[in-house]
């Protein structure tokens, strides 16, 4: 069989001043989301960046490469060889992490955190980059390297309720030429993959972004509010937020390390727009619906004065059919609904 490599040409990604212009290989032929976003991270290194990537499968051409993703049947980072396909393979991210990794996960765990703290200009020691560098694996890197290996979300023997084609790697699958574009060409295929490649990348610094901006900073907003917990009710299970800000992964995060126990079973703050107390329900885990305590089925549904009768605190505004949110005009009456729901 006769190979034909393929070559992307790449946006640059601001190469350091006479760096040598290394190449990085991957398959050609259909791409998926891992190998798109591992060639796009690991071009945002200093030891790739700028790097051409060369999509093929001959061996030949790939040994001459500097880094190969996704093909070639090796694992070894000290040769930057991130293949995830070969018998026995079984690297996984650690730090309390089990899903097997895709190219893209391997990239990530071995540059992910250069990438950070290139990103907010810290060294890489600092506490923040280590944060960012599992927080960003957590809410994005994961997914991308479980849908690859084919391993499903949840534990079960059940067909899906629903079919959700709207996921990053969904979406990059659909960049791969269709078959009745008349257009086959190795070119075309290329112009594909740096769409791809552009799109996965995106997404990924959009989201390591977004951490960086919200998420991060509202560590330190939780930690104070738990701490003064017990200020609030002597139970220690309301959490009173003195701003709104990101909080339910934190607190799952900080009740561990706190060792907070009883965990908290309702998060207070104010709404922005209308000025109102919210009473939020915390769920029994970060991806879970379900509530450790809903606020009690017989407020449920009810609005204003109907609600304020049937819980007895004059002001409320509303609860959830499903219990997990309810709302007061006041804080102190927002308060008296979550003591109140405890005792129920």
């Amino acid at each position: 069989m006769a190979f034909s490599p393929s070559r992307v040409s790449t946006f640059s990604t601001g190469s350091p001043i006479n760096a040598q212009l290394k190449r990085v290989g991957t398959h050609n032929g259909s791409f998926h989301c891992d190998e798109a976003l591992g060639c796009f991270m690991i071009r945002l290194s200093d030891k790739f960046s700028g790097a051409e990537i060369v999509r093929t499968r001959d061996p030949q051409l790939l040994e001459t490469l500097d880094a190969v993703l996704d093909v070639g049947g090796v694992y070894d980072p000290s040769n930057d060889r991130y293949d995830h396909h070969q018998k026995g393979f079984a690297e996984v991210f650690g730090h309390g992490f089990n899903t097997k990794l895709s190219s893209a996960g391997l990239v990530y765990k071995h540059f992910g955190m250069e990438i950070i703290a290139k990103e907010l200009r810290l060294d890489e020691g600092h506490q923040d980059v280590f944060r960012l560098f599992i927080a960003v694996y957590r809410n994005f890197m994961e997914a991308i390297d479980a849908i690859d290996n084919g391993i499903n979300q949840y534990d079960t023997d059940q067909p899906p309720r629903y079919v959700n084609n709207t996921h990053l790697s969904s979406r990059v699958g659909k960049l791969n030429l269709d078959w009745t574009d008349p257009d086959q060409s190795s070119e075309n295929e290329n112009k594909a993959f740096e769409r791809a490649m552009n799109l996965a990348g995106r997404e990924f610094l959009d989201n390591l972004r977004s951490l960086a901006k919200s998420w991060l900073p509202a560590r330190s907003i939780v930690v104070e509010c738990l701490s003064a917990r017990k200020d609030v009710d002597p139970s220690g299970e309301i959490l009173v937020l003195d701003r709104f800000c990101p909080w339910k992964l934190h607190l799952f995060e900080l009740e561990q390390e706190m060792k907070i126990d009883p965990p908290i079973k309702y998060v207070l703050y104010q709404d922005d727009r209308s000025k109102h107390w919210r009473i939020q329900a915390v769920a029994v885990a970060p991806d879970r619906f379900e509530s450790r305590k809903a606020l009690p089925e017989s407020w449920r549904g009810l609005r204003d004065d109907d609600l304020s009768k049937g819980c007895g605190i004059p002001g409320g505004v509303f609860v959830h059919m499903s219990g997990f949110i309810g709302g007061h005009t006041t804080y102190e009456g927002a308060l008296a609904m979550a003591k109140a729901a405890l005792k129920l």
